[in-house]
């Protein structure tokens, strides 16, 4: 396909959909966006006229089964991952799916085998993209010893507001849309997944403050589900053990950090910034990210560049995703039974 025009259809266009994938596309030489289908046949028109995509769908199945695309970008909420990459499996069509990958572990690992049945289709996750621009650096300074043994692993995500008890509902905090994703947990997860790998076994506790919400689209109070403030802790099979906690609660304390705690080394990812000392090292200090070691989003450069046969999925691939979901559903079942749960 690299000389031919690559037709490519939306199926939802949320705020990543319409900032990112859209925009994107449409930037690459010989990508056509023809098709979207958003909530609504309205929403679907707007967004239609903003970026002129000259065909919309009442439907998301129709987009997906009719034959003016090769690709198709589904941009909803959790809750039609699933079973939309697995029509436009059946279809043939190459897939890029928003994350989260899925509701739950069952579904990605539906997603998974259907597309290893079609290993001629292309299929990736959009990538977790904190860390973009660390990556590189954090995977070869642990590989060059830099930390010596990885002993401890700190992720902390507060967001810094109090807690909101009036709002409506989201569809973050929707199990019916999301699944089992909590927060940002999955995100972080797999973060760190690229650099040290999966976790052996989880424990976890959350709590929901607000137990019902307004839900806007039926007009009713909807009990809540997923937590508002969650607590993590993991063996991995590195060997560290690691703790994530994730809030929305932690009014007037925001954070957001990453630190990998090793026997001669530490290393700290926070606002963007990577920082490191060594043993002997009075502070830890800026560290220079390599000019060769620095990325920045290209997922729907490397999407296209895949079905075009230029390159090979590496953010974020089926295979990742269903390890980033056995460790999200792992967690919810922990809050649930209040047992460890094991991953292997």
């Amino acid at each position: 396909m690299s000389n031919e025009v690559l037709r490519v259809g939306i199926v939802g266009a949320g705020a990543n959909t319409v900032s990112k994938h859209i925009p994107g596309l449409q930037a690459i030489d010989g990508v056509q966006i023809v098709s979207v289908c958003n909530r609504s046949r309205q929403s679907s028109q707007r967004v239609a006229d903003q970026f002129a995509i000259p065909t919309i769908y009442d439907e998301w199945w129709q987009l997906v089964s009719a034959p003016d695309t090769d690709a198709i970008i589904i941009g909803t909420w959790p809750y039609l991952h699933c079973q939309a990459t697995l029509a436009a499996l059946e279809v043939e069509k190459h897939v890029l799916v928003e994350a989260r990958m899925a509701m739950n572990l069952d579904e990605a690992r539906q997603m998974l085998d259907k597309s290893q049945t079609k290993r001629h289709l292309v299929t990736q996750i959009v990538p977790s993209p904190f860390s973009f621009g660390v990556d590189a650096t954090i995977k070869r300074l642990i590989a060059e010893g830099y930390l010596g043994d990885i002993l401890a692993i700190e992720v902390h995500d507060h967001g810094g507001a109090f807690l909101d008890s009036t709002s409506p509902l989201t569809w973050r905090q929707d199990a019916d849309r999301s699944g089992l994703n909590v927060m940002s947990l999955g995100i972080w997860y797999e973060t760190v997944m690229r650099w040290v790998g999966e976790a052996t076994m989880v424990m976890a506790m959350g709590k929901t403050f607000v137990k019902m919400r307004r839900d806007q689209e039926s007009d009713s109070m909807k009990a809540v589900h997923i937590p508002e403030h969650l607590a993590v802790l993991a063996d991995m099979a590195c060997g560290a053990q690691a703790t994530f906690s994730i809030s929305h609660i932690t009014g007037l304390l925001p954070t957001r950090e990453a630190i990998l705690f090793g026997s001669e080394g530490t290393l700290s990812f926070s606002g963007g910034r990577l920082y490191g000392g060594r043993r002997g090292d009075e502070t830890m200090s800026e560290m220079t990210i390599p000019a060769q070691e620095q990325a920045s989003w290209r997922v729907e450069e490397e999407f296209v560049g895949a079905i075009r046969g230029m390159e090979r999925i590496q953010y974020t691939t089926f295979d990742a995703g269903v390890k980033y979901m056995h460790f999200t559903e792992a967690v919810a079942r922990s809050r649930i039974t209040g047992e460890a749960i094991s991953l292997l």
